[in-house]
Formats: C-alpha cells, sequence, structure tokens
C-alpha cells in the first residue's frame, strides 16, 4: 500500500490544462495525430441489449476504419461484457486487435469479491487479452484503502496473463486528491493501466482528472522506472479534443507513452470524428457523419 498520497494542486491542474488547450497544431502533425488516436480507441459496446451480431459488426468496423482512405490503423481493441468475448475473439482472428473484457460488476462494482474474481476468471478463459475491472467506491469512501488495494490484487492475479485496466470512476471520487489516493492504490495493486471511468456515469474522462493521474504514473516510473498505461474513458468526442490529450501525455510522460501499448481512449463515438476530419484533410470536404455506422 501507498503512503498518503501528495496533496494536488487543484489551481495548477486547471491552469496547466488551460494552457494546453489554447495550443495550436500544424496539419502535418494534426494527420498523424488523428492516426495516432484511431490506433488507441477502444470501441466498445457495453449494453444489455448487446447481440453477437452487433458485437460482430463492431470487429469489423474496428479492423477496416474507413476503406477509402489510406494508411490508416486498425484500433487498439475491442471491448465487451464476458459473455461476447468468444464471439469477438472469432470475429478479429489474427487483425492484432485486442479483446478487452469489463469485469468485476461491471459497472457498479457491488458484488462479493469470489464473483468479481469468478467473473474475471470466465472472461480470461473465453479469451480475452485484457480485463476493465472496477473498484469499490463504497468501500473507498469508506476509507478501507487496504480491502481495495488487495480486490485490485487478486482481480490482477486472475487475469494471468490478460492486462488489467484498473477503473476508478473519477466522476464518483468528487476530488483530485482522492482521484490521486485511488491512482496511487491501483499502481500498487498491480494495475497495467488506471482508467477515469466506465462511461455509464457523468461526468466521465476529463483533462484535469486525467493529468492528475499521469501525475501518479510518472511520480511511480520516477521511482521504480515502470512504466504503466492509462486510459481516459467517456466524453471524449472531438479530434480536437483528443489531440490535446495527446500533447498533455507527450509533455507529462514522454514520447514513449505515445502507443497503443501505453495510452488508450475509451470513446467510440471519437472514431468517427476523427474519420470525418481526416476526409477533409485528404480532399478538403466534410463527409455527412450519415457515412459512418454508429457503432
Amino acid at each position: 500500500m501507498p503512503g498518503l498520497a501528495p496533496q494536488v494542486d487543484q489551481v495548477g491542474i486547471e491552469e496547466r490544462v488551460a494552457r494546453i488547450k489554447t495550443r495550436s497544431i500544424k496539419k502535418e502533425t494534426k494527420v498523424e495525430g488523428m492516426k495516432l488516436a484511431l490506433s488507441m480507441i477502444d470501441l466498445t459496446t457495453l449494453e444489455g441489449q448487446d447481440t453477437p451480431g452487433k458485437v460482430k459488426q463492431l470487429c469489423y468496423k474496428a479492423q477496416h476504419l474507413h476503406d477509402q482512405l489510406a494508411g490508416l490503423p486498425t484500433v487498439a481493441a475491442v471491448c465487451v461484457y464476458p459473455t461476447l468475448v468468444k464471439t469477438a475473439k472469432q470475429a478479429l482472428g489474427a487483425s492484432g486487435v485486442k479483446v478487452a473484457s469489463v469485469a468485476t460488476a461491471f459497472p457498479s462494482g457491488q458484488a462479493p469479491k469470489a464473483v468479481k474474481i469468478a467473473d474475471t476468471k470466465y472472461a480470461v478463459a473465453e479469451g480475452a487479452d485484457e480485463i476493465d475491472m472496477v473498484i469499490s467506491r463504497g468501500k473507498f469512501h469508506s476509507g478501507e484503502y487496504g480491502f481495495v488495494h488487495d480486490e485490485i490484487a487478486a482481480v490482477k492475479e486472475a487475469c494471468g496473463t490478460a492486462r488489467l485496466k484498473v477503473i476508478l470512476e473519477t466522476g464518483e471520487l468528487g476530488t483530485y486528491d482522492k482521484v490521486r489516493i485511488a491512482s496511487d492504490i491501483a499502481i500498487a495493486a498491480g494495475a497495467d493501466f488506471i482508467k477515469t471511468s466506465t462511461g455509464k456515469i457523468s461526468p466521465a474522462a476529463t483533462m484535469p482528472v486525467t493529468l492528475v493521474m499521469l501525475h501518479a504514473i510518472r511520480d511511480h516510473f520516477l521511482r521504480t522506472g515502470e512504466m504503466i498505461a492509462m486510459k481516459p474513458a467517456g466524453g471524449i468526442r472531438t479530434s480536437k479534443e483528443a489531440l490535446h490529450y495527446l500533447m498533455m501525455v507527450k509533455e507529462e510522460l514522454g514520447p514513449e507513452w505515445l502507443h497503443p501499448h501505453w495510452f488508450r481512449f475509451g470513446a467510440s463515438s471519437l472514431a468517427n470524428d476523427l474519420l470525418m476530419q481526416l476526409r477533409k484533410e485528404a480532399d478538403g470536404r466534410y463527409q455527412s457523419a450519415d457515412y459512418f455506422s454508429i457503432d
């Protein structure tokens, strides 16, 4: 368990983000950044009405973002519920796109530890490359940090070789100080990624909250030399926002983190805006949103 986290300078965090948002970006850098952002997206469908057909459609989109635009990457991963992992795994084949699965009673996290471990093991057995777990926010707010740490560590063990993304649900934590404490706990417990949100509540990802989490990653790296990945999720919809996030990551952590292994966007709707902007940069015209699938 980490010691008491440093107090977060709220004014400093928000001023830093405000400065980043004023930056202008050259066209060539913009195009390169938008393609990089596409390669970092986890396309996601997490609805009660999800079907194998919907997941197969999403997997096709993950591999064929826009066949009329040359040189596009695939996305990083497709994220689904555990019962649909096998469908996604088969649909993605040898594409290199990862299969991620939420687990641990997503999105509430309100289940016994044994159920969370079983949920995780099931998703991994079905073929999940990555597990997105949620922390027990009730325990966190009760000050039971040891419980939160040990539960994350147990889920990490259940993941085997699958990478673990730990969702803090920052919109429920309340303050930057608590976001920092939760980040430090997740990293100490073995998280491969720390992730802002489930996407099921508002506010989801914000740049200031992400910056606080990046500082936790940076401080851990400076102490240990170990890189931890980051995933802001929910509410990131435009290319401009995505580029600002990438600028922040490069300046706070370094260019080594500008890779899908170390940074992801949990923002399915972002993909379409990136594609529309890239089409505009290619031929000077916007393509209607009607030409892009919603999922």
